[in-house]
């Protein structure tokens, strides 16, 4: 067994105790930035336009995050105590909820800015993918993402008391660890063909091998079964994947009237 006693806690002020996981989200966002930024420019994207964009879609992504964990949890306590909805130093980011409320507002800024739609999902889907993974490597010391007790080799304990982890004398699945090296090979495949495809299709395989991935590890992950034995999760994913198939076909199809017209 892999025995990880790193202390979740980076450093205190007072009261308040800053996070790996908070400083992982702000790294993620950093490195997606200087991932995407050069790629979005080299589509024609300007500075100034990226600047608006992102002055909406980081928080947007945020709150959608935050906002999709608490509906998908136990409503009572957050009912009885609002100020938990934002209480994200306790754990708890949903990034399918991230996806959705960002998507909203490149829909907006495209329409807003004159920008294709397309091209702004593409850049998103580089950002997306560098900023899971150090989310992943933050859920990964907080001991928040985790699958089953196992007896794997490769199964952790996570010992330290400030882990979120049930409890800290058993090993259990590495689920962070495995999206992050999913993370890690759909960037690959993202680089490999960012200027190889037509608009749109980057962030089509982005979602397409994102929610895949969702469906096999959850598998693993320690989380309510909701329906037919699946977890919610795999049932968002499911339903990412008929919608993301039903629109790719639609603006292929379109895409191929245009071409073929006289």
């Amino acid at each position: 067994m892999i025995v990880f006693n790193m202390n979740p806690v980076a450093f205190s002020v007072g009261p308040i105790s800053v996070r790996w996981y908070g400083l992982m989200y702000v790294v993620g966002i950093m490195v997606g930035l200087l991932v995407a930024w050069p790629y979005a420019r080299s589509k024609g994207i300007t500075q100034a336009q990226l600047e608006k964009v992102i002055y909406w879609a980081i928080p947007a992504g945020l709150v959608g995050a935050r906002l999709y964990f608490v509906i998908q949890q136990p409503l009572g306590p957050y009912l009885a105590e609002p100020w938990r909805i934002l209480a994200v130093w306790q754990g708890g980011m949903a990034f399918y909820g991230a996806i959705f409320a960002v998507v909203i507002v490149l829909l907006i800024a495209g329409w807003r800015l004159k920008i294709s739609i397309l091209k702004l999902l593409d850049v998103t889907a580089l950002f997306g993918v560098v900023g899971q993974f150090f989310g992943r490597i933050g859920n990964f010391i907080n001991g928040g993402v985790i699958g089953y007790p196992t007896n794997l080799p490769w199964g952790v304990i996570y010992a330290h008391p400030n882990s979120f982890a049930p409890r800290h004398d058993i090993a259990y699945q590495p689920a962070a660890a495995y999206e992050a090296l999913i993370n890690v090979l759909l960037f690959g495949l993202l680089w490999w063909l960012r200027n190889k495809v037509k608009p749109g299709i980057l962030f089509f395989v982005y979602i397409l091998g994102y929610s895949l991935s969702q469906i096999i590890v959850f598998f693993w992950r320690d989380n309510v079964v909701v329906l037919f034995g699946l977890k919610q999760a795999q049932l968002t994913a499911i339903g990412v994947i008929v919608v993301a198939v039903a629109i790719s076909l639609v603006l292929f199809r379109r895409q191929r009237r245009l071409t073929t017209q006289p």
